[in-house]
């Protein structure tokens, strides 16, 4: 506004003319300006529009408004698609443990088991009151008592070699196990036994030996030195029923036993020790039936 009245002014100044002369339907009379202006006039009527201005700089940006109020909850939406499961995580630390929950009801009897293995043996106990006497036993020592033993001799010199020598002399035969007729030994109750022999030897030397069941099981050698000398030998053996023993000249030329019934004697022993106790036991059962 104050930029078109002194643009208006101005151009009634430049022109010499009264400003009142260019309007109309007004009637003042004509006069002139000098340097100083007259008061303003009343206001013209508006002009048209001009064209826009150009648009001006975008101004800073305000400041951002206080939040709005919280709105009202929505509507529950459909479940979405399950995942895949995911790794299997760590075992946790065991937790405590809980308080014992109530007995429950009793269930059936389940079958026996088999016999667990022996336990170790328990403290030793007190001693108990000593017991009412039994009754006398029956002694069958006589019964059971078994019995074997021989001593033989020999009556000739010089017998054949490499076979059981026939001692044919008897000196003692406890329970005839001793066959005077082969020389040879037959055990019928098995046990420990015990053989020896006593040889005389003249003129030869003597390679003799005790054998079990065709196996040698001691041998001496006796050299003769021009005398009459003694050669002798010994063992322990464990025999079965059916088992043989007897002497044997095991080297040929060395065969130097010499016997005279006269002055000079070859004698082969042995007996029973003790009965296998096997034997013994079952011999005892066959009694008490």
């Amino acid at each position: 506004m104050f930029m078109l009245l002194y643009v208006t002014s101005f151009a009634i100044y430049t022109s010499g003319q009264p400003l009142h002369s260019q309007f109309k339907g007004e009637n003042y009379s004509a006069r002139y300006v000098c340097s100083i202006p007259g008061l303003p006039g009343p206001a013209g009527l508006p002009g048209e529009h001009g064209v826009p201005g150009p648009h001006g700089r975008i101004g800073i940006p305000g400041r951002d408004g206080r939040d709005g109020r919280k709105g009202e909850k929505g509507e529950k939406g459909n479940p979405g698609l399950r995942g895949k499961t995911g790794p299997v995580g760590q075992t946790g630390e065991k937790g405590d443990q809980g308080e014992p929950g109530k007995k429950g009801p009793t269930g059936m009897r389940g079958a026996k088991g088999d016999v667990g293995p022996v336990g170790p043996a328990g403290p030793k106990g007190d001693k108990g009151e000593r017991g009412k006497p039994g009754l006398p036993g029956v002694c069958k020592c006589g019964k059971i008592v078994l019995k074997s033993a021989f001593s033989v001799g020999i009556t000739t010199s010089y017998p054949e070699e490499r076979l059981p020598i026939i001692f044919n002399k008897v000196l003692f035969n406890e329970g005839g196990h001793y066959n005077p007729s082969n020389g040879k030994f037959i055990c019928a109750i098995p046990g420990i036994y015990y053989f020896s022999y006593d040889i005389t030897l003249a003129n030869k030397h003597l390679a003799i030996g005790l054998v079990h069941n065709g196996k040698f099981r001691i041998k001496t050698f006796d050299a003769n030195t021009g005398n009459h000398d003694v050669a002798s030998g010994s063992t322990v053996i464990y025999l079965q029923p059916e088992d043989e023993v007897w002497l044997e000249i095991f080297y040929t030329d060395q065969n130097g036993l010499f016997a005279d019934p006269t002055w000079a004697d070859s004698l082969f022993s042995g007996f029973l020790l003790y009965v296998d106790t096997d034997y013994l036991d079952a011999l005892s059962d066959e009694d008490e039936l």
